[in-house]
């Protein structure tokens, strides 16, 4: 029961009604009824804002967003992301879902949602206890992950491997496997404009690198990411660091995200959490 009438917002056997259509062989222990959500996000929001709820569970929130107007995040730790959340967006937004509040708010589907899920983490412990990077990360997902890591746009050039990433117009990113030596800087050195500065990740270098280029910075991985990546963690404890920028313009596209392994993001105390 809640604060307010069970003839105007319901309670969760009606909210367990509303999620059989979904999962009918493991209908949620704990759904909300869809009309104490429409409830909530009339008080509390306007058609466009931006919803999240961190703890998804059957989709109830996302749902209701969806039909309301409003854009919304959605994140799940369980299963539940693919048994529920994503079968009952599915449903909403082809106009299949006519429960809830589908009559009262004239629901007849439509726009859509983007379902993510989060990469592995970016650090392994090997057999020996030692800190790798993960065998799961390609080249290229290894060097998409650095230039977040690193604050850089990963978009790389056609002409130039080295240039992956770049955070302005003169400063670029570049990452690799292989063990940097000074003829490699030199061979990168040659083909670099005036002006220009690089940041190279790699697992080894020539000690001489470090000092070799002026405009060129070396180091060294996975070393460069201790005290900012969390790893084999299973908790919601999560520092975000480069929160990208959303369009106020975009649709009311949602998001449903299974937080299948931790964020590895800047775990410096100093930075806000998810929960500050």
């Amino acid at each position: 029961m809640t604060i307010w009438k069970y003839s105007e917002v319901g309670h969760n056997q009606d909210a367990k009604k509303e999620v059989k259509p979904f999962n009918n062989d493991d209908v949620f222990e704990t759904p909300k009824p869809e009309r104490l959500i429409e409830r909530v996000l009339t008080l509390a929001s306007n058609p466009g804002d931006l919803v999240l709820d961190s703890f998804l569970g059957s989709g109830t929130t996302a749902a209701v967003a969806q039909k309301m107007g409003r854009r919304y995040i959605g994140i799940e730790l369980g299963n539940h992301a693919y048994t529920h959340c994503y079968p009952r967006l599915k449903m909403v937004t082809n106009g299949t879902d006519q429960g809830g509040i589908s009559k009262a708010q004239n629901w007849k589907g439509g726009s859509g949602f983007k379902f993510y899920e989060l990469a592995p983490s970016l650090l392994k412990e090997d057999q020996f206890g030692n800190l790798v990077i993960n065998k799961e990360y390609n080249a290229d997902m290894l060097a998409a992950a650095m230039a977040k890591q690193e604050g850089y746009t990963y978009q790389p050039d056609t002409a130039l491997y080295w240039k992956q990433g770049q955070s302005s117009e003169h400063d670029y990113i570049y990452t690799t496997t292989q063990f940097l030596t000074v003829e490699s800087l030199d061979a990168i050195k040659e083909t670099m404009q005036e002006g220009e500065s690089l940041l190279i990740c790699c697992t080894a270098f020539q000690k001489e690198c470090t000092t070799h280029t002026p405009n060129i910075t070396v180091k060294k991985n996975p070393q460069m990411l201790l005290g900012r990546c969390e790893f084999n963690k299973d908790n919601y404890n999560l520092n975000i660091i480069d929160m990208p920028q959303l369009d106020i313009e975009d649709d009311t596209e949602g998001i449903a995200l299974p937080e299948d392994s931790p964020v590895t993001e800047n775990n410096k105390t100093t930075n806000p959490t998810l929960f500050d």
